[in-house]
């Protein structure tokens, strides 16, 4: 695979990933994960952890992986690479994944004494990368090898970081959040 092709390839493959996080944000509130329970002097997650955010994250990124199968044909013809197809366990897996990578970035932060929506270099842009890679390993082991090819896992390592520092930049700007990060 050329490397436009890889690239598009590793961004389609990652979209169930990508869009958990957000989706969590929208539907959030509700009951924290911790339930307020602390380790220490601070919390074990905070209240930006939910049962309801982890819910509608997880579905918001499972449906897309549904909805990307269904146009993986036509979107494959019109940019001229093959895209890949989600079954429902990986898409389930790198859409869970998302969000149990992001929880456990969460309590690293936690316990090294970071507020909620401190930054923290490099955890914040690869924690749900992880969660998910590793879910969709557990959930689709065969999808998963060939699907995420050495050089497709370099495209992810990669982009991602960029990608996720210029969306909230963005998003900031626009006033949607309240830090750059």
């Amino acid at each position: 695979m050329e490397t436009v092709g890889t690239v598009v390839w590793a961004l389609w493959a990652m979209l169930p990933a990508y869009v958990p996080n957000n989706a969590a944000v929208l539907a959030g509130g509700g009951r924290p994960i911790d339930g307020g329970r602390t380790w220490g002097d601070s919390r074990l997650l905070g209240d930006g952890k939910t049962w309801r955010g982890t819910a509608a994250g997880t579905l918001a990124g499972a449906a897309l992986a549904v909805a990307l199968n269904a146009l993986s044909p036509s979107v494959s013809a019109a940019v001229g690479y093959t895209l890949p197809t989600f079954p429902l366990l990986a898409g389930v897996g790198l859409a869970f994944g998302a969000m149990v990578g992001d929880i456990g970035a969460s309590f690293l932060k936690r316990r090294s004494g970071r507020e909620r929506g401190a930054a923290f270099p490099g955890l914040d842009q690869l924690d749900f990368v992880v969660g998910a890679l590793v879910c969709a390993f557990v959930a689709a082991p065969s999808w998963f090898g060939e699907t995420f090819t050495l050089p497709v896992l370099v495209v992810v390592l990669v982009a991602t970081p960029v990608l996720h520092v210029v969306t909230n930049a963005i998003a900031y700007f626009l006033g949607l959040k309240n830090e750059p990060w």
